[in-house]
């Protein structure tokens, strides 16, 4: 009989034999999976290029333009070395969480499920999916400003267009996950050329952009806040499950040197990515901080750099440089928005799979996500406009905020314990280095949470036993926050993940006081990221 993919699919889990013994999962010969060939040097470097460009689409997504719009509207070219400083942790970061996909052959999503209680686990599952809802706002909400500038479409319009959009680009995948990379790495080059090309129309000063990319100075009132900002939209907490996730697309040798050179590669692979997000940020900065400083503004347009959100950028860029110069933002901001929904969707059924050993196939999770960043963006763009749709941004950006630390400090934990990485823990420098930049990245996020409300509160207009009330009730959540992120940070491994090499060898620990989790590089994934390509298997 014909057999079908089911909606809904149970995550593979590894088989065991008569006694007992795990059957690892490297005989699904059907899965979709890139093999890596056993040789040494750089002729295997192209084979891992992929999953780097899908994930620096989230330091390049709506939710970051709009930042950096403001950022130089704003403070011209003081804040440049902001991007260059959170780029440089962002590739700590993402390399710590490729290494964890390549070593135990288990993405970040996997690990939370089989380390922590039912409980927590299920609290950790909610904040994720509530982070991927979150980063789809802006998205939806970029792509309909686009739609706008592009074809005069209504906001709200371009929210409901948008829903439907990503399900078309979804069919990609049919043609394999070679050629939805090679998309995604031309929708990148596309935001590049057209940010590449704004540069020439608004000519900013080259001396004054390298002093703002290497002099760090933060001066006036809201620049330190303006600052937080830019690193909360930095990074992302779904790109650390997706990251994990996507490595395991590539079938690795299981060998030393075969796991040490996919580490490299995809590090170096991640660097080359992010370094083309980096310098799409640093031209939208700069083009802002250029046409916002431009002699010949108009009074409307200085107002409008006062308070510079997407869709006023269109207006201000065709003022003063040009209509090409707005229909290339608009097409750039199109890009962004169609590519970071794309990856989005992936991390939400990683996610999702992890956590929960549930998976849904692509297009019912981008329906049931999209719906989900779609109400209240439909909602906001109906009453309040496009200004409305503006502060939603920002709000989704806080939600990005405090959602950050309950993915990085399991990462951190995961990639420096012996007992789940073996050999290829974190050393202690490495390790005592991104302890250092995460923890700083959480203490500006929770600086960035807390001055948010206390400005909120001193400006609702409410009576001062309410705003008492307000304050006790919200920090007394903020002391539950803290709470939980103690005990992310202080509880102690007990899951010993034992690693194979693919002759047997042991590269991990071994032991009796804990529960063991074995399993050789995953295939079954491929399976839920990319749909077979071959017909349906007939069972006799």
């Amino acid at each position: 009989m014909d057999v079908s993919q089911p909606q809904f699919i149970s995550s593979h889990e590894n088989r065991r034999d008569s006694v007992g013994a795990a059957v690892p999962l490297i005989d699904n010969v059907e899965a979709d999976q890139i093999i890596i060939a056993e040789k040494k040097g750089w002729k295997n470097f192209f084979a891992y290029m992929g999953p780097g460009f899908l994930v620096c689409i989230a330091y390049i997504d709506p939710g970051n333009f709009e930042t950096d719009l403001q950022s130089g509207a704003q403070y011209k070219y003081e804040l440049l070395w902001i991007i260059l400083v959170a780029s440089c942790a962002a590739l700590v970061i993402q390399s710590l969480a490729s290494k964890l996909g390549v070593v135990t052959g288990k993405h970040l999503a996997e690990h939370c499920r089989a380390e922590y209680p039912r409980i927590p686990n299920f609290i950790l599952w909610i904040l994720a999916e509530i982070a991927v809802v979150a980063c789809d706002i802006p998205e939806v909400i970029g792509t309909a400003f686009a739609l706008n500038m592009l074809f005069k479409l209504p906001v709200w319009c371009g929210v409901l267009v948008t829903g439907l959009s990503t399900l078309v680009l979804l069919l990609l995948q049919q043609y394999g996950i070679r050629k939805l990379e090679f998309f995604i790495a031309f929708l990148v080059a596309t935001m590049a050329g057209c940010f590449f090309a704004e540069l020439g129309y608004a000519k900013p000063d080259l001396s004054q952009v390298m002093r703002g990319l290497f002099v760090p100075q933060l001066k006036g009132d809201g620049a330190t806040g303006l600052a937080i900002s830019l690193l909360g939209a930095m990074v992302m907490p779904h790109n650390l499950f997706l990251h994990s996730a996507l490595v395991l697309s590539r079938k690795v040798p299981r060998s030393v040197q075969g796991i040490k050179e996919a580490c490299r590669f995809y590090t170096i692979e991640s660097a080359f990515a992010l370094a083309v997000a980096f310098l799409i940020n640093v031209s939208v900065i700069s083009v802002s901080g250029a046409v916002c400083s431009s002699a010949n503004l108009s009074p409307e347009d200085q107002i409008n750099c006062k308070d510079l959100d997407l869709n006023k950028a269109s207006f201000l860029l065709k003022n003063v440089t040009g209509r090409w110069s707005s229909k290339l933002f608009a097409i750039a901001l199109l890009a962004s928005g169609q590519s970071s929904t794309i990856t989005g969707t992936y991390a939400g059924q990683y996610v999702m799979q992890g956590f929960l050993n549930l998976r849904i196939t692509p297009w019912i999770r981008n329906l049931l996500t999209r719906s989900l960043a779609i109400v209240p963006s439909l909602i906001v763009a109906i009453v309040g406009g496009s200004a409305g749709a503006g502060k939603l941004i920002i709000i989704a950006s806080m939600i990005l905020s405090f959602e950050l630390p309950f993915a990085l400090v399991p990462l951190l934990k995961f990639t420096s314990s012996k007992t789940k990485m073996g050999s290829y823990a974190n050393s202690f420098l490495i390790a005592a280095t991104t302890w250092v930049i995460s923890s700083l990245i959480m203490a500006i996020n929770t600086y960035y949470l807390v001055t948010g409300f206390i400005k909120l509160l001193l400006h609702s207009g409410l009576h001062t036993a309410a705003i008492v009330f307000a304050g006790i009730f919200g920090f007394g959540g903020m002391l539950v926050y803290l709470g939980a992120i103690f005990y992310l940070v202080f509880r102690k491994n007990r899951k010993i993940t034992q690693l194979l090499l693919s002759d047997d060898t042991e590269l991990g620990p071994t032991g009796n006081n804990a529960s063991i989790v074995t399993h050789l590089p995953r295939e079954d994934i491929i399976s839920m990221q990319l749909p077979q390509t071959r017909s349906a298997m007939n069972l006799d």
